[in-house]
This record gives C-alpha cells, structure tokens and sequence, in this order.
C-alpha cells in the first residue's frame, strides 16, 4: 500500500473535506446528545481561516487536521480519518505533524477538545503525551475535555 501523502488544503478541497468529516464522527452521532461541532461547520470559512492538512492516497482524501494559533499554543480544531482507513496511524501521524508545525512557529505546545463521551480519543491522545486540562460542562450531557501537549523548554 502506497503512504499517503500531506498537502495542505485549497478551497477545492471543501467538498471532500466536508465528505470526509460526515463519514469519520457519523459513529460519534448515536454516542453524542448533539453532533460534534465538526460535523457542523462551516468548512467554506474554515479553510480560509484555518490550516487543513490533509493526507492523499492516490487522489482521495483520507485524512485532515485542522489547527490555527491561539496564544502560546497550536489548537487542534479537529482530525478526521476515513474509517476504512482508521488504525493504520494515519491520525497519530497528523497529530505529529501539528506538532511539529507548533514546534516550527515557535509556539509552547498544542492543545485540543473533545467530547467526555468520546473515550477511545482521549486514550489516544493521553498515549500521545496529552493531559486533560479541565473539564467544561455545557448541558445536556456535552461535557467538553480540553487535553493540553506542552513541549520542553
């Protein structure tokens, strides 16, 4: 099987990214009060305002991370993979890459959220060095973790 490749995403890319994003949380809908904010968004917006990097088999998008700056920190918006193509470390490997990007900009680590609800993923990122930082309850069973990576000095 041939590595995927990283590009960073144009606004061409919107139509597959929103694709890609339905079919990877579509399982988080049934575990979720309310879909996961990604499943929403506005992806037209988001590629301008946003970095998308995205990992390419053979002309199909198989992966995305979507970060942007805040503060001290690089926040990780949201990483999707394809689920046919799920535990083959695509996700780790995007998760590395931000890192990398963070390291790159100078900044102090990356940060992320995601849903209580959501245990694999937290595993997965407490196994990649991430600690929860704090827990935001927002009602009706949407209780937010916000998971911190900060790099040596």
């Amino acid at each position: 099987m041939n590595e995927p490749t990283l590009r960073r995403a144009i606004s061409a890319d919107v139509p597959e990214i929103r694709a890609l994003v339905q079919r990877a949380y579509a399982p988080w809908l049934a575990v979720t009060p309310r879909p996961p904010r990604p499943v929403t968004a506005d992806y037209d917006r988001a590629v301008r305002d946003h970095r998308f990097d995205l990992l390419v088999d053979r002309g199909t998008l198989v992966a995305l991370i979507e970060t942007v700056p805040e503060d001290a920190e690089l926040l990780i918006i949201n990483v999707a993979v394809d689920p046919d193509r799920q535990r083959e470390g695509l996700g780790i490997r995007l998760m590395r890459h931000a890192e990398a990007v963070a390291r790159t900009a100078g900044l102090q680590g990356t940060r992320l959220t995601t849903n209580t609800l959501m245990a694999a993923n937290i595993g997965l990122y407490e196994r990649l060095g991430y600690t929860q930082e704090r827990d935001v309850d927002h009602g009706g069973g949407m209780v937010a973790v916000h998971m911190v990576l900060r790099f040596a000095p």
